[in-house]
């Protein structure tokens, strides 16, 4: 891979959390539903981006990782849940816990790192420019 694993995720990092405060200034205009979509979307791409990048970095430590990516999975999912009911935090919640527990599965079995991190990058990108044309449209 040319760009170094925490490089990845610092920057995803502060993307979410860029993501995280337009959408707290804007959370009047935006229905549960879609709420409700964001906050699976958000809590489901951090644990599968932390769980992949971290197990790849630190292949011997699976249960280690597999912790801290469920608590980034459910802390993201949670906080975005949070923007708006208590349902939503539920579905938060355990989107990414449930992803966190599968991600550093996924990371230990896949044989091209590289293409396979960029894939799933480029996959949170898409992601997120549905959730912003989504956003626009409500």
């Amino acid at each position: 891979m040319d760009i170094p694993i925490w490089l990845f995720i610092y920057l995803d990092s502060c993307l979410v959390f860029g993501f995280y405060l337009y959408v707290r200034n804007i959370k009047k205009r935006i229905g549960f539903q879609l709420g409700m979509n964001m906050s699976m979307v958000m809590g489901g791409m951090m644990a599968m981006l932390s769980g992949v990048l971290l197990i790849l970095q630190f292949p011997f430590h699976f249960t280690y990782i597999t912790m801290l990516s469920s608590l980034i999975g459910m802390g993201t999912g949670a906080i975005f849940g949070l923007l708006f009911d208590y349902q939503t935090f539920v579905t938060g919640l355990t989107n990414g816990a449930i992803v966190g527990l599968m991600a550093p599965m996924i990371g230990t079995v896949i044989e091209m790192p590289g293409i396979f991190v960029w894939s799933l990058h480029i996959l949170f990108a898409i992601s997120l420019v549905v959730i912003l044309s989504s956003i626009k449209r409500s």
